[in-house]
């Protein structure tokens, strides 16, 4: 993995680091190295020794798990902005889960040590990340709901929509998910299977909700979206 200049300019724009002062960035920034990685490589995986933690700048990351039972889940897309590999913030010594690049991206990592340095010296820093981590644990039950409660077209129509919503590019016929997304990633992140989300995708581009092409989904009718996963509109199936 390449190191790359640190762009202070972009990192400064980042919700992470808003209310930092630029003396504080400078600060941050003395001990951070720029990491480029291409599409499949891992940036950590899971069980290994947490000796980083980082930023993305650019690109996109699949974050999974392999349960005990040998099955493996999406935990999370991390986006531009995102702070991830925070194991230290959870008071273990290793990786919980395997991030791997989706397509070409840039990270900012820090040694693990920094951490409790940063969140005691850096208050604007602190109160930032708590931000993100509760935002991430929000995100968490909710999904944590759908998977007990609701029936399966809504568990993918919720996680289509939170794609789009995160990293959905407008365009003139809807919102295009910007980076490559499976018919797979998709079932793991809905705890469902392959053939189950092929169907209904197949059903949802008939009725013209949604686009396929090159796993860059395109969200027509994001509207109509929601009502299926609020309940409030038939399902396709």
């Amino acid at each position: 993995m390449p190191h790359s200049p640190i762009n202070r300019a972009l990192v400064k724009l980042l919700p992470l680091f808003e209310k930092v002062s630029d003396q504080e960035l400078d600060d941050i920034l003395a001990s951070a190295t720029s990491r480029r990685y291409t599409a499949g490589d891992a940036v950590f995986e899971q069980g290994q020794t947490a000796d980083q933690f980082f930023v993305l700048l650019h690109g996109r990351l699949r974050v999974t798990q392999v349960t005990p039972e040998g099955q493996q889940v999406i935990v999370r897309m991390v986006n531009p902005g995102d702070l991830f590999g925070i194991a230290r913030a959870l008071r273990r010594p290793d990786y919980p889960g395997t991030a791997n690049a989706v397509s070409e991206s840039i990270a900012l990592a820090w040694p693990t040590a920094q951490w409790d340095v940063f969140m005691e010296g850096h208050p604007a820093l602190a109160v930032n990340a708590m931000q993100t981590m509760g935002g991430r644990l929000q995100e968490a039950h909710a999904r944590l709901r759908e998977m007990a409660t609701e029936e399966v077209e809504r568990r993918v129509a919720h996680a289509v929509l939170r794609l789009a919503n995160q990293s959905g590019r407008k365009e003139s016929e809807g919102i295009r998910i910007d980076f490559p997304v499976s018919k797979q990633d998709i079932a793991e992140m809905t705890g469902t299977t392959l053939h189950t989300v092929s169907r209904i995708l197949t059903a949802w581009e008939s009725a013209g909700l949604v686009r396929g092409g090159r796993q860059k989904l395109l969200v027509r009718d994001p509207h109509r979206l929601l009502l299926i996963g609020d309940g409030l509109a038939p399902g396709h199936l």
